[in-house]
């Protein structure tokens, strides 16, 4: 045996001695497709990780006597004030977003350039 031979042949799994294909023991990899990777994985995984956590969840929620018409019933009011409220709501959401936005904006601005000095 050469020493070429025997770097071979210490290199070499043992499956593979015996003349095996390295194709035939490690599986192929395939992208998953775009239901997949909508999901989140298989859809049957998916529909019982679903079926699990709205179970988990139901319990929890009668435990607390919550039912879901009553969730259904609160939503629509909170529907129907904030449209009774009318462009009022909009115009104080967007005085909210400006003066949060005045600590905000300096702050992440500053902290981005602080990043990009120790990056360097």
């Amino acid at each position: 045996m050469t020493n070429e031979q025997d770097l071979y042949s210490r290199a070499t799994p043992r499956w593979l001695e015996n003349g095996a294909q390295p194709e035939a023991k490690m599986p192929q990899w395939t992208p998953p497709s775009p239901i997949d990777r909508f999901l989140g994985g298989s859809p049957g995984a998916v529909v019982l990780k679903l079926i699990f956590v709205s179970l988990v969840v139901g319990a929890l929620m009668m435990w607390l006597d919550l039912h879901p018409v009553d969730l259904w019933r609160g939503l629509v009011r909170f529907a129907n004030r904030i449209w009774s409220l009318g462009f009022d709501a909009v115009r104080e959401v967007g005085d909210y977003i400006l003066a949060g936005a005045m600590v905000v904006l300096p702050v992440w601005l500053i902290l981005r350039l602080l990043n990009m000095r120790h990056a360097r």
